[in-house]
């Protein structure tokens, strides 16, 4: 394991110790992944709105925009439904990226 995968993995492992600790699992609370990917796609959602909002300064992390919070919220979501599903993100992001240096320019000729 490289360096990049330990940091992810603490990371992940902290993100999801404290959703724990504030009550977003155990008890009566049991997400499903339907769930998790739902709430993923809203914190892009208010991005989106962040941009069409000239980006302001976010209310709670006033030394970011609301996007970059936003952004940031959807990667926690992300590494902490990856912990909660026993899913191996940070591998599954080494993976990924060492994969696409493999690949053509604009994956081919694509538009976006």
């Amino acid at each position: 394991m490289n360096a990049c995968e330990v940091a992810i993995r603490g990371l992940a492992d902290e993100i999801h110790q404290c959703a724990v600790e504030k009550g977003w699992y155990g008890g009566s609370t049991e997400r499903s992944p339907a769930e998790l990917i739902a709430l993923m796609h809203s914190e892009l959602s208010e991005a989106l709105e962040a941009f069409r909002h000239s980006n302001p300064p976010d209310k709670h992390c006033p030394k970011f925009g609301n996007a970059e919070i936003e952004l940031a919220d959807c990667i926690i979501r992300i590494l902490d439904a990856g912990q909660h599903l026993n899913l191996d993100i940070a591998g599954a992001m080494l993976a990924k990226i060492r994969f696409n240096w493999t690949r053509e320019p604009r994956h081919g000729g694509k538009v976006y």
